[in-house]
């Protein structure tokens, strides 16, 4: 059983008999269906269906020499609408099946993001066709979470065009450092020693959410689920179709990236408003476009 099963709307269903039908349905009445060579050599195959607004079941399999498909594994998707452009991505694929993690550099967040593949028959068309093994490309990252709450906003001391500014300021500092730019680096290291350093005045006064207003990190031994915290853009509560279960999508702000995330209602603690804040642990997917 996938966890994030009910972050989709599928939180009723409790054993392998139920979701034996489920998955069969989605066999028998998929939406679309892509088709590539995989590794093997072997077509491989995605099939999709939607059971709310951008977000439902995708099945993966093979087609044997009867043309006869057959069914690999399942997992639940959510599709992002927020792009993004990331130069020299890297896609892996996963030891045990035919899926694959993607890797990227966020130079504006200063870290690297590890999100799990939506799309792996466009990457494997893709790849079969130009031989890549890192490319550039523009992402839609998408959050499907079983744990959330909604906090209160913080105060703004600077404006929007000043914190852009600093981001785009920062994002510049890292491209230099990672390049060898001595003086970056140093920079880098006394920005960090002056954040540590009101973190360690204001943190024996205040709570640590009114310090911290928005953050974006891994979470456990798994590489594309993090703890996120981010400022609330947009909501919507939409239905799954066939449970009748409610799903919030909420567009949040962490860290300089924009994406969606859907949870369930029953699992989101507080009552979602633009401005407020979303706190939880995400499963991070993305969608490759290719530029070709």
């Amino acid at each position: 059983m996938h966890e994030y099963l009910r972050a989709v709307g599928f939180s009723k269903i409790k054993n392998k008999e139920q979701l034996n039908h489920l998955l069969q349905s989605v066999e028998e009445s998929y939406q679309s269906e892509k088709t590539s060579g995989s590794r093997s050599g072997i077509d491989f195959s995605e099939r999709r269906k939607e059971f709310a607004p951008g977000m439902g079941i995708i099945l993966r399999g093979e087609y044997d020499e009867d043309g006869e498909y057959q069914r690999d594994y399942y997992f639940p998707y959510f599709q992002g609408k927020q792009e993004k452009f990331y130069e020299n991505i890297g896609v892996e694929r996963h030891a045990e099946k035919e899926s694959y993690a993607g890797v990227c550099d966020d130079l504006s967040m200063g870290v690297t993001i590890i999100f799990y593949v939506q799309n792996v028959v466009d990457f494997l068309s893709e790849r079969q066709m130009n031989q890549l093994s890192s490319c550039s490309v523009t992402l839609r990252f998408s959050g499907l979470s079983t744990d959330g709450r909604i906090l209160l906003p913080v105060a703004k001391r600077v404006s929007d065009e000043e914190n852009s500014e600093a981001i785009l300021q920062r994002t510049r500092l890292i491209k230099a450092a990672r390049e060898g730019d001595e003086e970056a680096i140093e920079n880098l290291t006394l920005e960090d020693m002056d954040t540590y350093s009101m973190i360690s005045r204001r943190i024996a006064d205040e709570d640590v959410f009114s310090i911290v207003s928005t953050y974006f990190m891994p979470y456990g031994v798994e590489c594309d689920h993090y703890n996120v915290l981010g400022e609330i853009l947009k909501y919507d509560l939409v239905e799954n179709s066939l449970t009748k279960e409610k799903i919030y999508v909420l567009t949040i702000e962490s860290h300089d990236l924009i994406f969606e995330v859907c949870i369930n209602q029953e699992d989101l603690l507080g009552e979602p408003e633009v401005g407020r804040r979303f706190k939880g642990i995400v499963w991070l997917q993305g969608e490759i476009i290719f530029h070709n």
